[in-house]
């Protein structure tokens, strides 16, 4: 018999829980903000009402405030500090789950969306953000650039990010109708890239990949790779860029009342015919 597949841990779920606990008391970061007002405009979007609702392992509090207005009731569920990645929601327990740069560090996505799918009621949505993408591909060729360089070798330094068609095809296959997957590039601009560095650890998104090296980075290494940052990746007034792909995902707990795809071979007019009829220019 089988065993089924289990997903691979990369990330360090106690260390991550650490660092955003350590990070929730400065201030609120930009990209939390951006993607908060981005979440609160797309829902405001929906004409209707939520009843119950929960956030989604989204690290600190200020976004919270600028969504509650739609909600009779919205419960925060805190990120585990363990491997386990199971969520305390009952079944068609919700009718809206938010969730804001939390699904970037899961082990298990599909299983965590098959996991909201389950708790949300017929025609319930899923809203949320997370990084993806070529997120921080500057910080990432710098370091294995740097390293590759002075210690003839490279460590995993910035963790791997979910493409966006990846994405779309694990809302699909969790059970999510009318699945809609964009993304938002925002590029930062920082006088180095210690800055970058230090607005990361402000995020609790310092490195937290299990595979980590643990022993300290030599100051040579990162003074190198700060250099190389610069020479790749600065402006002309010597402002480095940062890329951060912030995807935005919604789906729904199917319905009937929801629309549906045409069947195959259901159309009432060819393509043909209708190319013909185009008059040309």
């Amino acid at each position: 018999m089988t065993q089924p597949a289990t997903a691979p841990v990369l990330f360090d779920r106690r260390l991550l829980a650490l660092r955003q606990r350590r990070a929730a008391g400065a201030p609120e970061t930009f990209l939390l903000e951006r993607v908060a007002e981005d979440l609160g405009d797309r829902l405001a979007a929906v004409n209707r009402s939520f009843t119950a609702a929960a956030d989604v392992w989204t690290p600190g509090a200020g976004h919270k405030p600028r969504l509650t207005d739609r909600m009779a009731q919205l419960v925060h569920l805190a990120a585990p500090d363990t491997a386990d990645e199971t969520l305390p929601l009952a079944p068609h327990s919700l009718d809206l789950a938010l969730s804001a740069l939390a699904f970037q560090f899961v082990n298990d996505l599909p299983g965590v969306l098959a996991q909201i799918r389950r708790a949300l009621r017929p025609d319930g949505l899923l809203l949320a953000a997370m990084i993806g993408g070529d997120t921080l591909t500057e910080l990432r060729q710098s370091f294995a650039a740097a390293e590759a360089e002075c210690e003839g070798g490279v460590s995993p330094r910035v963790a791997p990010f979910a493409d966006l068609r990846d994405i779309g095809g694990l809302l699909q296959r969790a059970g999510f109708a009318l699945p809609v997957t964009d993304v938002d590039r925002v590029v930062v601009r920082y006088a180095s890239a210690f800055g970058l560095m230090h607005d990361l650890r402000r995020m609790g998104a310092a490195n937290s990949l299990v595979e980590r090296r643990r022993t300290p980075l030599r100051r040579a290494t990162l003074l190198r790779m700060a250099e190389i940052y610069s020479e790749r990746f600065a402006d002309a007034d010597g402002r480095i860029r940062a890329t951060f792909d912030i995807i935005c995902i919604s789906g729904w707990a199917p319905h009937e009342s929801q629309q549906k795809p045409l069947k195959p071979g259901s159309a009432t007019a060819s393509l043909e015919a209708a190319v013909k009829r185009t008059p040309r220019e």
